[in-house]
């Protein structure tokens, strides 16, 4: 039996403060972590760009960590949103070499217990599940082979023999949803990217619907236009049996949100405009770390329900990663995440040139039954 100890780190408000070297050795667990369980290392992150996240007022966060011998060797976080008061997103990873030691089921209990007594009544965990007949982050689709978890979708499903399927229908959470994430190799062909354009073109003309694209901070005559449509994210994007509640923005959080990430990362931003009303009525946004050995990712893309159907998600994706290129040259690769019954946004990504590296399973669980 491996002894361990649990306990919760205070979040530094610098990294030049006290507790910033155990923040910074949870956030080498989390990469390697990560790059274990999806085989690339464009998922990791440093601990300079992931502290303003930690530090934000709107999505308040506890960090438990697990010490072996004095050694951080798993994590569990648990998420809250200021504005909502019943949900709890949870998430506990743990160093390979110490996984089927009860490290991540203690961590796991112990995420919930804080829930709990903060009264929460509903958890929510995204957790990778690692296919072994997929054969790793090849870029080939799921092999069904042995037991499976299908989520109630009818999209996808996950290895019921996966330590980490099995650990969370031990605790009683229901798999309702699998989450895709996806890997593009840059550049992408201009070619390709103009004529994506010119398909999304002929079924939604520029008299119709106007690009804006903007590098960093949202320029103040789009600040109403980005806020609604980030509120309307946590709403019109596929959640399932999930039931993810309503995340509230306004332009004051938008505001300390660009300021908190100013020289950590910068945003890449392609907006529509419904150009009969003046109204945004999609975005999409790319993450762009300082360091320029880190790969972007895809941030949140949203076409508002009553303008779909007209390519505009083609449309502002092939803007976004020209954008990019152009501003970026440098980065190899960029990572998305999409539900598996988004069939829309995933053809958007493969005619783009993305492909499958990781799935996760979306799990729910009442917590009132604990």
């Amino acid at each position: 039996m491996t002894t361990f100890v649990i306990e919760q780190l205070s979040i530094p408000p610098s990294l030049d403060a006290p507790g910033a070297d155990d923040f910074r050795a949870s956030v080498d667990v989390r990469n390697a972590v990560r790059v274990h369980d999806a085989g690339t290392d464009d998922v990791a992150a440093s601990a300079e760009m992931l502290l303003p996240g930690w530090l934000d007022p709107h999505e308040p966060k506890i960090l438990l960590v697990a010490r072996v011998d004095g050694r951080i060797v798993a994590r569990g976080v648990g998420e809250r949103r200021a504005t909502e008061t019943e949900t709890a997103w949870m998430i506990a990873e743990v160093l390979p070499e110490f996984r089927r030691r009860g490290i991540g089921r203690a961590l796991s209990l112990a995420l919930e217990a804080a829930a709990i007594a903060e009264g929460r009544t509903k958890g929510i965990v995204y957790a990778p599940s690692p296919d072994p007949a997929a054969g790793g982050p090849s870029g080939v689709a799921l092999v069904a082979v042995g037991e499976r978890v299908d989520a109630p979708t009818g999209f996808g499903s996950v290895p019921a023999g996966n330590p980490e399927v099995r650990l969370l229908r031990e605790l009683g959470y229901t798999l309702e949803q699998v989450v895709r994430g996806s890997r593009l190799p840059l550049p992408v062909d201009r070619e390709l990217l103009a004529a994506a354009t010119a398909r999304a073109r002929a079924s939604a003309p520029a008299a119709q619907y106007l690009l804006h694209s903007w590098v960093d901070r949202t320029p103040p005559q789009w600040r109403e236009g980005i806020v609604h449509l980030l509120t309307r994210m946590s709403t019109d994007a596929p959640s399932a049996g999930l039931e993810e509640p309503e995340d509230e923005w306004t332009i004051e959080r938008l505001l300390t949100d660009e300021e908190s990430n100013a020289g950590v990362r910068i945003a890449l931003t392609t907006a529509v405009e419904h150009v009969p009303s003046g109204a945004l009525v999609g975005f999409t946004e790319i993450a762009v770390p300082a360091e320029q050995d880190r790969a972007p990712w895809q941030e949140d893309t949203l076409v508002l329900r009553e303008h779909r159907g007209h390519r505009l998600g083609l449309l502002l994706k092939a803007e976004n990663l020209r954008l990019l290129q152009e501003h970026h040259p440098e980065r190899r690769s960029i990572t998305t995440y999409n539900a598996e019954e988004n069939r829309h946004m995933l053809d958007v990504n493969e005619a783009l040139g993305f492909r499958p590296f990781i799935y996760e399973g979306a799990w729910r669980k009442d917590l009132r039954q604990v």
